[in-house]
């Protein structure tokens, strides 16, 4: 198999930013999503040059926008601000995991979002994290098994 190669990190930002700066934007609100925005092309572009391929490159940077958007809120709200999932509203499913996955550890939660929000396959996940595909559904299994525990 062939691996895609890595495309000049201003193509990749020219065509990634308009969806990172959407997302960011439903995450953090406009008047955090620029800084948000700034920062997640700064973690991407300094994770770059260590990237293997160029594949899955939209999973990876909406999971370093994720983070991102966790660190911010973190920072600027406190918890009794923070939006319960609600069945009836019509955020994206990945959306709707972001309150239920903030406690899981880093891999755990970019796992369970990319796997049950973006329903991404698990070699598509473990690009996305620079893992195997095992390590990959490790992850995404613990992540789970984390929340069911929390929930009980």
């Amino acid at each position: 198999m062939q691996s895609v190669a890595i495309p000049p990190f201003e193509h990749f930002y020219e065509q990634h930013r308009s969806e990172v700066l959407r997302f960011l934007r439903r995450r953090v609100g406009n008047g955090r999503a620029e800084d948000a925005f700034q920062e997640t092309f700064l973690r991407a572009l300094q994770a770059y040059r260590r990237l293997e391929h160029g594949e899955h490159l939209r999973a990876w940077v909406l999971t370093i926008a994720g983070n991102v958007a966790i660190d911010t809120l973190r920072r600027t709200r406190p918890e009794s601000e923070l939006v319960e999932t609600g069945a009836d509203d019509d955020r994206p499913a990945f959306e709707e995991l972001a309150p239920m996955t903030d406690g899981l550890p880093p891999k755990e939660r970019a796992a369970v979002v990319l796997r049950y929000g973006y329903d991404l396959s698990y070699d598509q996940i473990a690009a996305a994290l620079g893992s195997s595909e095992e390590a990959a559904r490790q992850a995404a299994s613990t992540g789970v098994r984390r929340l069911r525990r929390r929930s009980q």
